[in-house]
């Protein structure tokens, strides 16, 4: 039986000091009695001599000292794990809030799991469709890479992260495939759109999600992205599925950090985040990838709102060295009603190469990749002469270029939230607009592509 406390001496917000303590671990989870038999759970922040801090899950309102014991538990915060998560929606601690019965674990797992070793990684090379041209086409992702969305307040990554949830799988392999979605800090309205938006296309069924609302405590939200990952690699590793883990908003996540790292006195780093948010971040990231000897992958995308749409602010500058790569959205492109708004000119996934090519997407994929990149930069140029000098300053071939940046961003980017284009659509649409191009201005395909492609009307 776990020993009791009645030794509370102040509880300050979500803070509580409680004296006297004996073998109480940091990070060990412990639960509070009120003199009603109300309980409340907690968590050790910190242990100083006999002295431990911890800090609620819940309200602080109607705690009285003089009334209220407090249990520790002896272990950390862990999840229970099953299949049976499959096509069930979790809060941010993991009990289920979709009117289901509880989950009857195969086994408990502590939600601090460790990173992988680089020495067990297999190296990411299998490619993940996702359904959108531009990120299949030009920033291809690949199964066991951790491949982030930089988005800005009022752009819709929510809709771009329920589509590519949905949409997602790896092709030419009929192995398991799931999607593990963990919400953080969002509203009612948005974790309703998520729930809606899986259950009306069936993407449920293979989908396990966790979601923590804004008006949970931030503690909680600190739980949640580690109680997605553990359910991803017991789905991976256990259970020998591909697992998609998309994580909104890391943001969210970074301001609980801070605001737990404030209430500890801590010294704050830059923008007031603790010194140790890349450790923080890494923790979480480092959970993707594929390991040797084993058939599941994780592979990550984490969504992330830049406060001030600033790619320097120390979230995204963070994430940008842990991660490889980045998908970056465009307010200019969401005003002109581009969907989704995704820039395709400073976005970049670093592993695309290796999920390209013969016998993974076509063997034509790396040539016109890299053309449409350098015409639609060409295109962006001339436009913006345009703007300047006017249209009369253009060359003629500079006009086509401007035309085809235009019809670029309408057709190839611009696809909605709805369409679902296989990896041999998208490559064709890129070829149909390559045409708006005379042959001799593709200098980047090879001619045995150009004459299977180019000519074929």
């Amino acid at each position: 039986m776990a020993k009791e406390y009645r030794t509370i001496q102040e509880v300050a917000g979500p803070l509580m000091l409680v004296r006297g303590v004996e073998n109480v671990a940091y990070d060990e989870l412990g639960e509070i009695e009120l003199g009603n038999g109300e309980r409340r759970r907690c968590k050790v922040l910190e242990i100083d001599g006999q002295d431990a801090l911890v800090q609620l899950f819940e309200s602080s309102t109607g705690i009285n000292l003089e009334d209220s014991k407090v249990r520790f538990l002896g272990r950390g915060t862990e999840l229970g794990v099953s299949e049976d998560m499959l096509s069930r929606v979790f809060d941010g601690m993991g009990r289920p809030i979709d009117g289901g019965p509880e989950i009857l674990p195969e086994e408990r797992r502590d939600i601090n799991g460790m990173a992988m070793n680089p020495a067990a990684r297999n190296y990411p090379q299998e490619f993940i469709q996702t359904g959108v041209s531009a990120i299949d086409g030009l920033n291809t992702l690949v199964r066991g890479q951790k491949l982030p969305i930089f988005s800005a307040s009022g752009l819709p990554h929510a809709q771009l992260a329920a589509q590519i949830a949905r949409q997602a799988k790896v092709v030419g392999t009929s192995e398991p495939f799931a999607v593990v979605f963990a919400a953080m800090g969002i509203t009612f309205e948005e974790s309703n759109y998520f729930i809606e938006s899986f259950k009306e296309t069936g993407a449920i069924d293979r989908a396990v999600l966790f979601i923590n609302l804004a008006n949970d405590p931030a503690v909680e939200r600190i739980a949640t992205p580690r109680m997605a990952l553990t359910a991803a690699e017991y789905l991976a590793f256990e259970k020998n599925m591909h697992v998609l883990v998309i994580l909104t908003d890391i943001t969210n996540y970074a301001d609980a950090l801070r605001e737990i790292s404030a209430a500890r006195k801590e010294v704050p780093g830059r923008r007031g985040y603790p010194g140790y948010m890349y450790t923080d971040l890494a923790s979480l990231y480092e959970r993707a990838g594929r390991q040797r000897g084993k058939d599941g992958s994780i592979t990550m995308i984490p969504i992330l709102s830049m406060p001030e749409d600033d790619k320097t602010h120390p979230i995204p500058d963070l994430t940008g060295y842990i991660t490889e790569g980045q998908i970056i959205l465009s307010r200019e492109l969401y005003r002109k009603g581009i969907e989704p708004p995704i820039d395709v000119l400073p976005s970049l996934s670093r592993l695309k190469d290796k999920g390209i090519g013969e016998g993974k997407t076509r063997a034509d994929h790396a040539n016109t990749m890299n053309q449409l990149f350098a015409a639609y930069s060409r295109g962006k140029d001339a436009k913006e002469l345009m703007v300047i000098l006017g249209e009369a300053a253009l060359t003629d071939i500079d006009k086509l270029y401007a035309k085809f940046a235009d019809a670029f961003e309408q057709e190839y980017v611009s696809q909605g939230y709805r369409t679902n284009r296989s990896i041999q659509e998208t490559l064709d649409l890129g070829w149909k607009l390559l045409r708006i191009l005379p042959r001799t201005e593709l200098k980047r395909i090879r001619e045995e592509y150009l004459d299977m492609y180019y000519d074929q009307k």
